[in-house]
């Protein structure tokens, strides 16, 4: 698990970033704008297909990347994760909770197996849980210069219930009660805990839905009437992330071109 890209020098003026998720899609959008928004970046990945060219993108911005490889499921891991990263790059300003896996497979609630269920709540939710139980911890016995901030990328699907992925809903729905505890937990400590909620983003998760979703946003789904973009996603966790709403936390902000919101 060391990184695989040089390593970001100690000391630097910048403020780093962790980001989950982030060799490609919502994530690497993500890594880039916070690089454009004066961050360095610590990329965390399962896999490292296109960690490069998202390495190339925050450094194209002026930050440095470092990318490590590493499963979000293997909870036991995370703080020695932190440690090395802390340890080669300096101390964390921002840990973005953005990587997530979706149901196996579309399907019958009450058809659903114990395998998809394990699967997707270990790595969206207890993974999720015990990263930012690790960042915290750090943010909290560690002094930074600059504004710390914890942000979960879940879904419109912690509210919007999808009766074909259960599984999924139920491991979004808890990162909205992770970050209300965890917002109460570190608000005496001025650390800003935010959940983002995407809608309907053009991904390459989507892609494999995208023609039902073309259909239905063009049948109204969507008020804004367009697909979500991962810079539309990106564009709010930078703004959550730095530091300028010093007096909010535990905020929840819809990225959904007003989706979620309940209509006649």
């Amino acid at each position: 698990m060391a990184a695989s890209s040089p390593v970001l020098a100690p000391g630097r003026a910048r403020p780093l970033a962790l980001v989950t998720g982030a060799r490609r899609g919502i994530g690497a959008a993500i890594a880039a704008e916070l690089a454009r928004c004066g961050f360095d970046l610590a990329l965390v990945d399962i896999d490292e297909t296109g960690a490069a060219d998202t390495c190339a993108a925050v450094e194209s911005h002026g930050g440095r990347a470092g990318f490590w490889r590493h499963d979000l499921a293997d909870s036991a891991a995370h703080p020695a994760l932190v440690g090395r990263i802390v340890a080669a790059c300096g101390p964390l300003a921002c840990l973005v909770n953005n990587a997530g896996v979706s149901a196996d497979r579309r399907g019958d609630l009450l058809e659903l197996g114990e395998s998809s269920y394990d699967r997707v709540v270990d790595i969206n939710m207890r993974g999720t849980f015990f990263l930012t139980q690790a960042v915290a911890r750090h943010m909290a016995s560690s002094g930074n210069e600059h504004a710390r901030a914890i942000v979960t990328v879940s879904s419109v699907s912690a509210e919007l219930a999808s009766v074909e992925r259960g599984e999924y809903c139920m491991s979004k729905a808890g990162l909205g009660m992770l970050t209300r505890l965890f917002a109460l937990r570190l608000a005496p400590l001025g650390i800003g805990v935010f959940e983002v909620r995407p809608g309907i983003i053009r991904t390459p998760m989507t892609e494999a839905v995208a023609a039902r979703y073309d259909e239905r946003i063009a049948g109204g789904l969507v008020p804004m009437q367009r697909w979500g973009t991962p810079q539309d996603v990106a564009s709010a966790v930078a703004a959550l992330a730095s530091g300028r709403m010093g007096f909010a936390t535990g905020s929840v902000l819809n990225i959904d071109g007003a989706l979620s919101i309940p209509r006649l």
